[in-house]
């Protein structure tokens, strides 16, 4: 009973990981370029994928004039 308790807790935590959304800012993907980190966001929709890459070009090339 108890290992059935603690495999089910485990599939549990394991199932919940994948499905929590991965949240990528512009500034936390430094390494990763604006399309990268659009699809490490946004991997199943595209049009927000698109808007979010424009808002880091956006954001990116504010930050090189400064």
């Amino acid at each position: 009973m108890l290992k059935r308790m603690i495999l089910a807790a485990l599939a549990t935590a394991f199932v919940a990981a994948f499905a929590l959304p991965v949240q990528i800012a512009p500034a936390a993907a430094e390494g990763a370029s604006c399309k990268q980190a659009a699809k490490a966001k946004y991997a199943d929709d595209r049009k927000a994928r698109r808007a979010y890459k424009k808002e880091c070009k956006t954001a990116y090339k504010a930050t090189q004039k400064a």
